[in-house]
């Protein structure tokens, strides 16, 4: 499915792709409306009617992705009430093994995220992956997330990479679609983000539906999740 011998740079994306969808989706489309209903005394259907379209209006920007932001916007605390909610935060199945297989293979492997370094610091500890990543690139740092084409060219600067010799594995469309357009070669998506979530059909790009498709079984003897 993969060139490996092709490919020298993996980029990976954490929301959806090496982490379970189910704990973001779960927080903002139900926890969060809770917790903004009791704080204005209002019904939860009632608070999400008046979420969601918030939500909406800046999609796709930085500060759909800022804690900060949605904690002066929402007056909640956002970070806390994350932290009240990370047992439900998760690695999906051989995402380590995936991780282990590729340093054993001497890619150059980073995780590059659009989460808030709030959000990011509180996975990375809830699951361990910084151990297994060669660096970590946060599009807060830049300004501007994933899914515009200018992100690349400020991650070129930071982190210089050949685009035909690198591999580019997230859920979202439209950030593929922006890697696509710089020229990254190699570009996977996730077949199921949320595993408590609907399965994705007919998409653009070619789909991974486990990480253990992607290596040879044998690099995936070692014993772990």
């Amino acid at each position: 499915m993969v060139p490996w011998k092709n490919i020298e740079t993996v980029f990976l994306d954490m929301d959806g792709t090496l982490l379970d969808l189910r704990f973001d989706n779960e927080f903002w489309r139900e926890y969060v409306p809770q917790c903004y209903a009791k704080k204005h005394g209002l019904d939860v259907r009632v608070a999400k009617a008046q979420l969601f379209p918030r939500y909406q209006s800046v999609e796709g920007t930085i500060d759909w992705y800022c804690v900060d932001y949605w904690s002066r916007e929402l007056a909640l605390d956002i970070s806390a009430l994350k932290q009240e909610l990370e047992h439900l935060i998760a690695l999906h199945p051989y995402v380590l093994r995936f991780l282990v297989a590729l340093r054993g293979a001497r890619k150059n492997v980073l995780l590059v995220t659009n989460a808030h370094s709030k959000s990011l610091a509180l996975k990375l500890t809830r699951t361990g992956l910084g151990a297994f990543l060669d660096g970590i690139i946060c599009a807060h740092d830049f300004g501007i997330p994933k899914e515009h084409l200018d992100f690349w060219n400020h991650l070129q600067d930071r982190q210089a990479f050949e685009p035909h010799q690198t591999l580019l594995i997230d859920d979202s469309l439209s950030v593929l679609r922006s890697a696509r357009a710089y020229g990254i070669a190699y570009l996977l998506s996730i077949y199921q983000p949320d595993s408590q979530g609907p399965l994705r059909e007919g998409s653009e790009f070619p789909m991974v539906r486990s990480f253990a498709e992607l290596l040879p079984l044998s690099l995936f003897d070692a014993p772990g999740p």
